[in-house]
């Protein structure tokens, strides 16, 4: 398989995932959340509230940036000590 047939393939499967929506229903809160992990909306008591979405949102933001850190650093190391082997 071609690298630009990898890549399209990647970026097609992304988008499906993206366009998928979940929607959780419990004790009054509903929370909709799309497949790129993003909150599109919370509702308490079935009155959105954009603060809270906006601060759940930025949140996720942080850790998923936390994670691709975390991951270079795997990957750092490695090559690291692949070039002292």
């Amino acid at each position: 398989m071609n690298n630009a047939k990898m890549a399209t393939d990647a970026y097609n499967l992304r988008k499906a995932i993206e366009a998928e929506v979940v929607e959780v229903k419990e004790n009054g809160i509903k929370i909709v959340i799309g497949g790129d992990l993003k909150i599109k909306t919370i509702s308490l008591n079935y009155s959105e509230d954009n603060v809270l979405k906006d601060a759940v949102n930025s949140a996720i933001r942080k850790a998923q940036e936390l994670q691709v850190l975390k991951m270079k650093e795997m990957v750092d190391l490695k090559d690291l000590s692949q070039d002292n082997a």
